[in-house]
């Protein structure tokens, strides 16, 4: 099943990082959030895209939007990947894989990996409400940044 624009996004909440849980539903009531499913912790296109995210924080806190990465590794990972590369959003573990299936992102074999999540993101306004979604097909293509900009920009 996919999570379409236009419809209401599932709430969640998973582990982040630091073992706290983070809820989909509480990061709404200050803002938009940029939901970024990411394929693997430790990967070049995915160091890429969150510390492109990282970049833009300042920008995202001129509309009040917070990104959550999401992947399957281990929040022990996305801790030490996260530090690495001074992420200053929450890294959140899928790792039973529940909502990469909920927002229909799962990749079933990516080069022998297997049910991991596809690049996608979601916008998501502060109703709960999908406003732009992307799932590549292809890991090794990042979103359209400037896409996801001019949504935040028209909410």
């Amino acid at each position: 099943m996919s999570v379409d624009v236009g419809a209401k996004a599932p709430d969640f909440t998973l582990p982040n990082q630091d073992r706290e849980a983070v809820s989909l539903g509480e990061q709404l009531k200050n803002g938009p959030v940029v939901l970024a499913f990411f394929p693997a912790a430790f990967s070049s296109v995915c160091q890429a895209e969150m510390c492109k995210f990282r970049d833009a924080a300042s920008a995202l806190n001129k509309v009040n939007a917070k990104v959550l990465g999401v992947s399957v590794d281990t929040f022990f990972a996305l801790k030490a990947w996260g530090d690495q590369n001074k992420l200053n959003f929450p890294l959140l573990s899928d790792f039973n894989k529940d909502v990469i299936a909920r927002y229909g992102v799962v990749n079933p074999d990516m080069i022998g990996l297997k049910n991991i999540a596809k690049r996608s993101v979601f916008v998501i306004d502060r109703g709960g409400v999908v406003r732009h979604r992307e799932v590549l097909d292809d890991a090794r293509n990042e979103p359209n940044y400037d896409q996801i900009n001019q949504t935040l920009a028209s909410m």
